[in-house]
C-alpha cells in the first residue's frame, strides 16, 4: 500500500482547488444517464467495471434520490471527511462513506439533503460548510442515484457521532485521493459472479465500492474536463 506521503499529487492548497472546482464541477445538480445507451451522456455508476450486470437492471424501479457531502476540510494541506458506518446497520455495515442520505420530501434540494445528513450522522454543523457545486449523479447496485454536493469545510467545526450510524470519522489527505497511483480494482464475488470495484486503501481504511467510485469521479472532473 502507498504511504500517503509517498504520493506524486502535491499537496492540495484552497486556492488550488477552489480555481478547479469552478472550472470542473457542475453548477447544477448532472441531468444525464446512468445507461450509456440512453440518450443522454452517461453517469458514473457501481456498474462502470462491470457492464455485464447493466442488464439486469431493466426490471428494477427507478432509483431512488440521495444526496451525499464530499466534504473538503480547508487545512493546509486538504482533506476529505469521511465516516466509518457501524457494523450492526442492514446495509453498508462498516463501510465507508461520505455523511448522506435518502432525499426527504423536507428537504428542498440535494444540498439540503446533504447537509441536514450530516448534521444528522455526525453534528457537522452547517454554518462551517460552503457548497462549491456537483460532482455527476452515481448510479449505486443498491438503487439509488447519488448527487455527491462538494463543499469546503470550514476549520473549528466540531463533530458529535452518531452511535447508531456512524462507528468513527476520519480525514484522508485530498491528494493521496487524487493520484492515480492509489486508485486499485479490486475483485470480489457478488450474487455467484465475480464483481470489479474501485478502491483506494489509506493506511487502515478501506475505501471502495460508491465512495472511491465518487472520489474516481472528482478525479476525472477535475483533471479531465
Amino acid at each position: 500500500m502507498q504511504d500517503a506521503h509517498a504520493t506524486a499529487v502535491p499537496p492540495f492548497t484552497e486556492a488550488r482547488f477552489r480555481a478547479l472546482a469552478a472550472r470542473a464541477l457542475h453548477k447544477e445538480p448532472s441531468k444525464g444517464s446512468w445507461c450509456a445507451n440512453a440518450g443522454d451522456a452517461p453517469e458514473p455508476s457501481d456498474f462502470d467495471l462491470n457492464p455485464e450486470l447493466i442488464p439486469e437492471l431493466a426490471t428494477q424501479p427507478t432509483p431512488r434520490p440521495a444526496a451525499v457531502l464530499v466534504p473538503i476540510v480547508g487545512r493546509a494541506d486538504l482533506t476529505v471527511l469521511l465516516t466509518q458506518r457501524t457494523d450492526h446497520l442492514p446495509i453498508h455495515a462498516g463501510q465507508v462513506s461520505f455523511p448522506g442520505g435518502k432525499m426527504e420530501a423536507r428537504d428542498r434540494d440535494a444540498v439540503a439533503t446533504a447537509l441536514r445528513e450530516a448534521r444528522e450522522e455526525i453534528g457537522l454543523n452547517p454554518r462551517f460548510v460552503e457548497p462549491l457545486g456537483f460532482l455527476d449523479a452515481y448510479r449505486t447496485g443498491t438503487g439509488y442515484r447519488i448527487i455527491p454536493v462538494v463543499a469546503i469545510v470550514r476549520q473549528g467545526f466540531e463533530l458529535t457521532l452518531d452511535p447508531n450510524e456512524v462507528a468513527d470519522a476520519f480525514e484522508v489527505p485530498l491528494a493521496f485521493l487524487m493520484d492515480a497511483q492509489n486508485h486499485a480494482t479490486h475483485v470480489r464475488s457478488w450474487r455467484g459472479v465475480e464483481r470489479r470495484f474501485y478502491a483506494m486503501p489509506f493506511e487502515q481504511r478501506y475505501i471502495w465500492g460508491a465512495t472511491a467510485g465518487i472520489m474516481k469521479n472528482m478525479h476525472h472532473r477535475l483533471f479531465f474536463t
